[in-house]
């Protein structure tokens, strides 16, 4: 059963009768379990929908030519989420401070949200009925948080006794026609060395069905405990890039593309320069942080070009830690090309602590602080991807709220260009 939040008007669905608050339980037969089962099934011809209003009266609305491309019309209320069993030795929610809102501590492992919004599943709550949904849907790509392939060295990193093995997961579903996007957390002394090559190996036998693999370095914050290892260092990072490269290389002669990359935060902690833009090919996994900063830069050279002049205006630009030796270059750039003077201002984290230094974790008191004596800036720039949809940084605090009681204008800003191409066209009118 789903149940409608709203109806669009003048849609196929109000035409058909269809009330908010309805609830669907079948199509043509087929029992309605989620919005999955609604997305694929309400594409058939004719449709017979059996219903129950809100008043409980139980009822059918058939359309017999089906949507024929058109938008039904309804927004589902949202999907119970699949929770996670694991207590993963690095799991991010492990090392969240008491008192943020309720939603932070969700943990996610739901394959559905895996293939509609490119969320990290470990499939280990998979049962043989959701094999069969995936396969019947054909729910590809997928996004994986494989970790490691060996078994054991699997239940020791997700603290899962019960966890199933993914290798015969990944195999059946691979046989099926699913493909994959994988990543794998890092921890040294667990899934590096010998269990990081058997697992490369691994995800490379099952050939084209395994699109991408990501490897990312273990973060911890000053209130993780489950974590028992030791934090990235130079050595370890520097270790895991050479694998990487390692496999990128046989894959780009055996294949065509490089198939295994290392996350930006890998690069940063060796020490190492970035890869160019034709080393990540469609930035498949930038939402888990593969390319971020080339793609940064890609987008900064495409539209400076655009941007007017600004000269005398001073502009702060507030960032996290691990970008301090990278933005410079950036800021030159935007100078040159603006007039403007442009002033980097590292923040520290103040609520997960000093070894997360990723600027999209920043939070509002940590903006607050960086820029609250700040009069003599024109302007200010701050992390875009630190404030969600509902313009709340992690900290609860509201974006507005931090910006009023700051002596500058402050915007979010993902590229500069997104800004300050704005500012300039005000100036200049």
């Amino acid at each position: 059963m789903v149940k409608v939040a709203r109806v669009h008007g003048e849609s196929i669905a109000e035409q058909m009768g269809i009330p908010p608050g309805a609830a669907l339980l079948r199509i043509n037969g087929r029992d309605l379990e989620d919005f999955l089962d609604w997305e694929f099934l309400s594409v058939d011809s004719p449709l017979l929908i059996e219903a129950k209003l809100p008043d409980g009266e139980l009822v059918e609305f058939e359309l017999e030519d089906g949507l024929e491309g058109e938008p039904f019309g309804i927004e589902l209320e949202p999907p119970t989420i699949r929770r996670c069993a694991n207590r993963c030795e690095f799991c991010f929610i492990e090392g969240l401070p008491k008192g943020l809102r309720r939603p932070l501590y969700v943990r996610d492992d739901d394959y559905r949200l895996s293939f509609a919004y490119g969320n990290f599943a470990t499939l280990s709550n998979v049962k043989e009925k959701d094999i069969a949904r995936i396969l019947e849907y054909r729910l590809s790509p997928l996004y994986v948080s494989v970790h490691a392939t060996p078994w054991e060295a699997r239940k020791v990193l997700l603290n899962n006794p019960r966890v199933p093995n993914i290798v015969e997961q990944l195999t059946r579903l691979a046989e099926g026609g699913i493909q994959f996007h994988g990543q794998m957390v890092v921890v040294p002394g667990l899934n590096d060395g010998e269990v990081l090559e058997q697992s490369l190996t691994d995800l490379w036998t099952l050939g084209d069905a395994v699109l991408s693999v990501a490897l990312v370095p273990v973060g911890v914050t000053q209130f993780s405990h489950l974590y028992n290892g030791k934090p990235m260092d130079v050595e370890n990072t520097t270790r895991l890039l050479a694998v990487t490269e390692r496999w990128a290389e046989r894959a780009l002669v055996e294949r065509g593309d490089r198939w295994v990359y290392g996350s930006d935060e890998l690069y940063l902690l060796a020490g190492r320069e970035l890869p160019g833009p034709d080393h990540y090919g469609e930035y498949a996994q930038i939402e888990n942080g593969v390319g971020a900063v080339t793609r940064l830069r890609e987008r900064l050279t495409a539209g400076l070009g655009s941007l007017g002049r600004l000269d005398g205006r001073r502009i702060g630009v507030v960032t996290g830690t691990s970008m301090t030796p990278l933005m410079p270059a950036l800021l030159d750039q935007l100078h040159a090309q603006t007039g403007a003077s442009f002033e980097l201002i590292p923040a520290e984290n103040s609520l997960f602590g000093p070894t997360v230094t990723t600027a999209g974790l920043l939070v509002g008191a940590d903006i607050a602080r960086a820029l609250s004596r700040r009069s003599d800036l024109d302007l200010a720039l701050i992390p875009a991807e630190s404030i969600n949809d509902d313009g709340l940084f992690l900290d609860e605090s509201r974006f507005v709220e931090v910006r009023e009681a700051l002596p500058m204008p402050v915007y979010p800003s993902y590229d500069f260009v997104d800004v300050l191409g704005a500012e300039a066209a005000t100036v200049a009118a």
